[in-house]
């Protein structure tokens, strides 16, 4: 084969081999949703727990940029797991306007609901226009309150014997960990909702022990094979998706989002993690 046309047929193959690429990652990878199944042993956990599920959804972004009819999809699926508890890791919508306090009661007919409690946190997309909007935060838990699900804002709640810490959004303006951080009982199992995991690093912790679920990543959204995700939100770059082992018997965990800020998504599928109590 000629030198000329070999160049030629290698450049369009590369370039069908891109186009390719591109139509995955813009119509077939950001709707893959996945089910991540996982143990989640827990100090001092109460036998009756044990074997329970813990539901993680995070980063909805209920708004004008994801597809109203994949989220409905996707919580229809979720709903099918039944599981015990079902916790919301922030960002349920991706704030604009108003237009998206409707969306979202629109969304929430499908609210993926636990047999025993639902809570969650805020996110700073909760927070509106440049995370500043107190208004707009106020009343997002409104609507979540009203569909249900209980929204811990620098608070804890015991159920049944199993502690659960919500911080509120670092970007947003109630950051105030140590008014819950400060009141911790560390004896008690725990689990701890934080949207942006860059908190793992702020020496607010009081010695806590046990899981901390975070979201904000979204992993990523697209990550070259063998490479790590060129672009992530956070200041600690090892925080992009999954189980990450911390100090003090902390365990992070990071979920991958069910949408997305820009439909696009390479070797990182949207994900709802289903925990089961150890």
């Amino acid at each position: 084969m000629k030198r000329r046309k070999f160049l030629k047929k290698s450049l369009y193959t590369f370039f069908g081999i891109g186009l390719l690429t591109g139509f995955y990652s813009w119509q077939i990878e950001p709707f893959l949703l996945e089910f991540v199944k996982l143990k989640m042993p827990i100090k001092n956990l109460p036998n009756h727990l044990k074997g329970k599920t813990v539901m993680q959804i995070s980063d909805i972004h209920v708004g004008n940029r994801v597809s109203i009819k994949y989220l409905k999809e996707s919580l229809q699926k979720a709903q099918q797991y039944k599981p015990d508890f079902v916790v919301y890791t922030g960002d349920f919508v991706h704030y604009e306007s108003s237009e998206q306090l409707e969306q979202l009661k629109d969304v929430l007919q499908y609210v993926v609901k636990g047999k025993i409690a639902t809570l969650g946190v805020l996110g700073n997309h909760d927070y509106g226009k440049d995370w500043k909007e107190s208004k707009v935060a106020d009343e997002i838990e409104s609507i979540l309150t009203n569909h249900h699900i209980q929204i811990l804002r620098n608070t804890k709640k015991e159920i049944e014997g199993l502690q659960f810490i919500g911080i509120d959004d670092y970007w947003g303006t109630n950051f105030y960990p140590n008014q819950v951080m400060n009141q911790l009982d560390k004896e008690k199992p725990s689990i701890c909702l934080c949207h942006n995991p860059d908190v793992c690093d702020l020496a607010i912790w009081n010695n806590f022990e046990g899981w901390i679920l975070s979201g904000h990543t979204h992993g990523g959204q697209v990550k070259p094979p063998f490479l790590k995700p060129p672009i992530l939100p956070v200041k600690n770059k090892r925080y992009s998706s999954g189980k990450i082992p911390l100090s003090n018997n902390r365990i992070l965990y990071i979920n991958r989002a069910l949408g997305y800020l820009h439909q696009v998504r390479l070797n990182v599928k949207p994900e709802i993690t289903l925990f089961e109590l150890a």
